[in-house]
């Protein structure tokens, strides 16, 4: 299943970029900020979060044409995220998927410009007829979204991950801060869709938790990687964290055994939801595609 998720996950990734491009180009001036902006949403992205986002439109039944929306809103979310994220005043990273960080090819004012763009053209998108034509799921998307990626979400998560650099903390701390800064996001992404087929509230809360447990793993695997990988497979500077300070959770498990830490949340999370498990299958081969991702 694993090679299949790959061919999958490449495919959708080559229709997403198409999309994507053109999207941007539709609703973007061609000025020096725009280039910026493009700079920092293009590069050797796995586009996950579109990926994710595909797979739970097709369970709640959306049309391609809306879901693709929802991803690009979300994609430019996450986009804003990273070069806000490389900036000297918070991870200080010179590289980014395999490539220059948008402040080091360009400048640090220009790269707060673009993220910020990003961050609205999100908004813009989630706001649009084309979107979806019910002005209150609209709202709704927006709502949800603003919280997800807010003081309560992914920048808060944040600024927790600042404050606890070169800092005692505890393992609860860490994990809630993982929730925040990047779960929060992939929740959105499995939760959207429901939200726009207005499924019931049970769909829904699985939804929303899948999608936490998927970016809790996400994280943690990421946190992993980037102590037993090179640059070149994960495309930044390797051992960074050590080199900082920050609070990861391999502080409280040893790598060796991280990744039967994410698989034993898999396996809780699955047991208390077999039937959604049994009736989309596929979801479960996405958890163990991340745990054992390598890159």
């Amino acid at each position: 299943m694993k090679k299949d998720l790959n061919i999958l996950i490449k495919k959708q990734q080559k229709e997403f970029d198409i999309y994507y491009k053109q999207l941007l180009g539709s609703i973007l001036p061609k000025n020096k900020l725009s280039k910026v902006m493009f700079y920092g949403a293009f590069s050797k992205a796995k586009r996950i979060r579109p990926f994710l986002t595909e797979i739970f439109a097709k369970l709640a039944k959306i049309e391609k044409k809306n879901y693709l929306r929802i991803s690009s809103a979300i994609e430019s979310i996450h986009s804003y995220s990273l070069i806000h994220d490389d900036l000297p005043s918070m991870d200080d990273d010179d590289y980014r998927r395999g490539k220059l960080s948008v402040h080091k090819k360009f400048d640090e004012a220009q790269a707060i410009l673009a993220g910020d763009s990003l961050h609205d053209v999100a908004f813009e998108l989630l706001s649009d007829i084309k979107t979806h034509h019910d002005s209150r799921i609209r709202i709704e998307l927006i709502r949800k979204l603003s919280i997800n990626i807010g003081a309560k979400g992914l920048a808060g998560g944040q600024s927790l991950d600042l404050i606890y650099e070169n800092k005692n903390t505890n393992k609860k701390n860490i994990l809630n801060m993982y929730k925040m800064k990047t779960s929060s996001l992939f929740s959105f992404c499995c939760e959207a869709p429901f939200i726009m087929s207005r499924k019931n509230n049970k769909q829904m809360q699985f939804a929303k938790e899948y999608g936490n447990l998927f970016g809790l793993i996400f994280q943690i695997v990421d946190d992993y990687l980037d102590v037993v990988e090179k640059f070149n497979k994960i495309g930044k500077t390797p051992k960074k964290d050590i080199k900082q300070g920050k609070s990861t959770i391999l502080k409280f498990i040893d790598k060796k055994d991280i990744i039967l830490y994410c698989e034993n949340l898999s396996e809780n999370f699955i047991s208390k939801n077999k039937n959604f498990f049994f009736k989309w299958p596929i979801l479960k081969d996405l958890l163990y595609y991340i745990i054992y991702r390598r890159s």
